[in-house]
């Protein structure tokens, strides 16, 4: 396979994410070659050259046109700020650059449009950045869906709880102004819509509610500034064919880090799965004998592919960076032509549709039909 050119924007948290996949993925996985670090940029430029030095990129930039302009680039990874994802992909694409891009796919609808249509239009490859269905244990619940161990389904809970927000004396942030977006839904809630869409598919009709348990917050130069955003957003959800679910996200539930619990019930059994526990799955089969039946734990091991890529032994376990090796991974196989799991912009608009529709939910106070 050939090394193709990679450029890096934003150099935050995903940005850092991104450039360690990038220097993992073909040590990890050997059918792939080693990217070629072309380029990071910056507003920060001396934070870009301080990553580009630690990391293994060949310069940096504080202008990121000047990394989508050069020629080396094949693959542009978009790490910067909500608000700034549509100027950066439609840029990117229009110069024949492979996109992969984090979540949200951006903060307005029309914009999430205009870079499927680019997408489409462009030939290139898009990746979205939803690494959590990525995990070895969503790929065994696929499994146990498709062959039918749990039935038919018959109700679903999806919910997704952090407390990065959750002190009321926390400063104003860029996540608590409009431009970011709508707040918990589109910065939480299109992860647990990733599953949902990988899993059993996107709802048909929603019924969403959102809050602000705090409508204002202290300026870190003193004073304080209305909360534009909510922080809790909830949803009733309906699928055609009669399945129905529930999705709530909190940023502010102290003592939740990462949690993202799904419980899916069938006729004939049901599935337990935690984000905090991201290498278990608990599985409950109702049948044999009542007095023995109970939930078991299923722990990932080199059986659950491709954990064995990372490590050889069960239950020594997988972690958030592993799963984006395993998104670039994905990404560098597209780019070769070959189907692999992950997705793309239409994929995501679809999740975007959802998000858009609940948020009108809430705001109308109505069901309101996806994508209607």
């Amino acid at each position: 396979m050939t090394s193709l050119g990679v450029a890096l924007i934003g150099t935050g948290f995903m940005g850092k994410c991104h450039a360690l996949a990038w220097n993992a993925v073909a040590a990890t996985f050997p059918d792939v070659a080693a990217p070629r670090l072309v380029a990071v940029a910056d507003v920060d430029i001396a934070r870009a050259e301080t990553i580009a030095a630690s990391v293994g990129f060949a310069r940096a930039e504080a202008d990121w046109r000047a990394v989508i302009d050069d020629p080396a680039v094949d693959v542009v990874s978009i790490t910067a700020p909500n608000q700034f994802h549509k100027e950066m992909a439609l840029a990117a694409l229009a110069a024949g650059k492979h996109v992969w891009c984090e979540k949200p796919m951006a903060t307005a609808l029309a914009d999430a449009e205009a870079m499927e249509a680019a997408a489409q239009a462009s030939g290139r490859v898009t990746l979205l950045g939803y690494n959590y269905i990525q995990n070895p244990a969503i790929a065994l619940i696929r499994g146990i869906l498709a062959d039918g161990t749990i039935g038919a389904l018959t109700h679903l809970r999806i919910e997704m709880d952090e407390d990065f927000m959750a002190d009321p004396a926390a400063p104003f942030g860029w996540k608590s102004a409009a431009s970011s977006g709508y707040g918990a839904l589109d910065d939480f809630a299109v992860h647990p819509l990733s599953l949902l869409a990988t899993l059993v598919g996107l709802p048909a009709r929603v019924l969403g509610t959102v809050a602000k348990p705090y409508p204002t917050r202290p300026l870190a130069e003193g004073g304080e500034r209305a909360v534009e955003t909510a922080d809790i957003a909830s949803a009733f959800l309906e699928w055609e064919g009669g399945l129905s679910g529930l999705l709530a996200v909190n940023r502010t539930a102290w003592g939740r880090k990462g949690r993202i619990a799904l419980q899916i019930f069938g006729a004939e059994g049901a599935i337990l799965y935690d984000q905090e526990r991201m290498n278990e799955v608990q599985l409950y089969e109702a049948k044999g004998p009542r007095d023995r039946r109970g939930f078991r734990t299923v722990l990932m091991g080199p059986e659950h592919p491709p954990y064995g890529a990372f490590v050889p032994a069960p239950g020594h376990q997988l972690g958030f960076n592993d799963l984006k090796v395993i998104e670039a991974h994905a990404l560098l196989r597209r780019i070769a032509g070959e189907t692999t799991l992950g997705v793309d912009f239409t994929a995501g608009l679809a999740i975007e549709r959802t998000v858009h529709a609940i948020a009108a939910s809430a705001e109308a106070g109505a069901w309101v039909t996806v994508g209607g």
